[in-house]
């Protein structure tokens, strides 16, 4: 399984996604501010990988920084990956993290204050391999034996620390003996599903369908696919889900021919202060993803554009939601409090 990001001695070191599937090419961020760009240039993406290359970003600055102004500098390297992308909350989480850490140690000497940042970006990764394993231990009793899967964009070890979360759910199922085939999304206008849900997919030999994204309701309808499973970036108090742009449409789709749909997340992408998906901000990404397809022109010149990165979807079309700790079944007001609380469902 690809390693999507690592901590070495020479920085922070992980796969350039903006060029697979036709290379597998590792890049090394020297310092927190090339670690900022590979998280807005999308580089790296999905919501926890974000927020373990943003700790990773933060130790990495710190292991940088000097005395005596370390407060200083620990803020500015902390608001320039919080400048990133503003929809994925892990991003936050994990920058809160690290703020903490820093707290505790604050005032002692420089060297214990980046052993101990690096220490906790480490322990955020591999904190978050072992609750995308069990995510997808919670979620593969889910997934219908025999019938096809619909995902959407990309929530598996790319768009993690490893393994994945609506992916891993997919891998669980697999391990279990379930028969199962994956219709993947292209997910435009950045193709995710084309460029890396096909590729992880493939490289496993899981049988996998790439789909254009307006093919989604024909398959629904011929009764092939059995769920449709897909992460999240952000999951307000009521169980609206910010995912990829698109996802809201599947959700209608699933809702119209009786499939269920299902989010696959961990509880750090719960934002408990939020009451509904009203309040998430959405990211408005740059024209050319849209007007450009792998920098050729594709949209006459001059035509006004709109990006958004993401869209919400509203609670009523969610079937349930699957976390490291259970699944959180309707009303999500109650069952998301009680898993965030510690309580299992």
């Amino acid at each position: 399984m690809v390693e999507t990001i690592r901590w070495t001695d020479e920085g922070v070191v992980l796969i350039d996604q903006r060029r697979l599937p036709l290379e597998t090419v590792y890049v090394t961020c020297r310092d927190y501010r090339e670690v900022a760009e590979a998280i807005r240039s999308m580089a790296i993406r999905g919501a926890p990988a974000i927020g373990v290359a943003a700790a990773m970003g933060i130790a990495l600055g710190m292991q940088q920084a000097r005395p005596p102004e370390l407060d200083v500098q620990f803020e500015a390297i902390c608001e320039t990956l919080a400048r990133t992308r503003p929809t994925a909350v892990n991003l936050f989480w994990a920058i809160d993290r690290m703020k903490r850490v820093y707290a505790g140690v604050r005032g002692r000497p420089v060297e214990e204050i980046r052993a101990a940042l690096v220490a906790e970006a480490l322990r955020i990764k591999e904190e978050d391999i072992a609750v995308n394993q069990a995510i997808g231990r919670n979620g593969c009793g889910l997934i219908p034996d025999g019938k096809a899967v619909l995902t959407h964009c990309n929530a598996g070890a790319l768009a993690t620390a490893g393994y994945g979360t609506a992916l891993g759910v997919i891998r669980a199922a697999v391990s279990a003996g379930k028969k199962i085939h994956v219709f993947a999304d292209e997910t435009r206008p950045f193709l995710q599903g084309a460029r890396l849900t096909a590729w992880e997919l493939l490289a496993e030999g899981i049988p996998t369908t790439l789909i254009a994204d307006s093919m989604a309701g024909y398959f629904m309808k011929s009764g092939r696919i059995g769920c449709v499973i897909v992460g999240a970036d952000r999951i307000a108090a009521n169980g609206d889900v910010a995912n990829k742009v698109g996802t809201y449409t599947l959700a209608v789709l699933a809702r119209e021919h009786g499939v269920p749909f299902y989010v696959a997340a961990p509880l750090s992408t719960l934002d408990l202060s939020l009451p509904s998906g009203e309040a998430i901000p959405i990211e408005q990404r740059p024209a050319e993803e849209v007007t450009h397809c792998f920098g050729v022109r594709v949209a006459p010149e001059g035509v006004r554009v709109e990006n958004p990165a993401f869209d919400v979807t509203p609670h009523r079309y969610v079937t349930a939601i699957i976390t490291e700790r259970g699944v959180a079944w309707p009303p999500f007001e109650e069952s998301l409090r009680k898993l965030a609380g510690g309580g299992a469902l």
